[in-house]
């Protein structure tokens, strides 16, 4: 089936400050109609920051839906009209406190399309050097260097399990295996 279903319409459920939840009805190729429960959310980008020794830079923080501090690599999101090479930049400026000279697109991913809008825009960061932002009041990260073989072992051992995490160290890893 080539065909994809009509969107009828979307009623909000919740509105919230990161992303809202909706309820969108739509229309089968055959004339089922169905709903679907949604997270609306503007996106975000994620970094593989690299330092001059080659290390990757991360952060471990507290994160609410784990229950604990788990290790990534840096994120943030998109602000309304913003390109997320921009976005990438000031996070992580916020985040680990230094500037880029080069940003690199290495593509991106959805995380849930069955249920969320969510896109995540993954780049590399080199060229660093200090020149922190603050950072957003409720985050108490610390920032841990790792090399390419020690961040795919935390993920082959599971000390590093968020998906962009992943996604975003095996990514470098490939391209820096070249």
């Amino acid at each position: 089936m080539t065909d994809h279903p009509k969107f009828i319409g979307s009623e909000t459920v919740f509105e919230g400050r990161l992303y809202d939840v909706r309820l969108d009805t739509l229309q089968s190729p055959e004339g089922h109609t169905f709903r679907r429960e949604m997270v609306y959310h503007p996106g975000a980008v994620c970094m593989t920051p690299v330092d001059g020794d080659g290390r990757l830079l991360l952060v471990e923080q507290y994160r609410h839906g784990a229950r604990t501090r788990l290790l990534e690599i840096p994120a943030g999101t998109l602000e309304p009209g913003e390109d997320p090479a921009e976005t990438a930049a000031r996070e992580l400026r916020e985040e680990v406190g230094m500037r880029a000279g080069e940003v690199e697109s290495l593509g991106g991913f959805w995380i849930a399309p069955s249920y969320a809008t969510e896109y995540i825009h993954l780049f590399l960061c080199s060229d660093l050097t200090p020149d922190p932002l603050p950072g957003d009041e409720d985050e108490d990260i610390e920032v841990l260097k790792l090399t390419r073989d020690e961040a795919v072992a935390a993920v082959d051992e599971g000390r590093i399990i968020d998906a962009k995490s992943i996604a975003g160290i095996l990514r470098w890893e490939r391209l820096s295996g070249r």
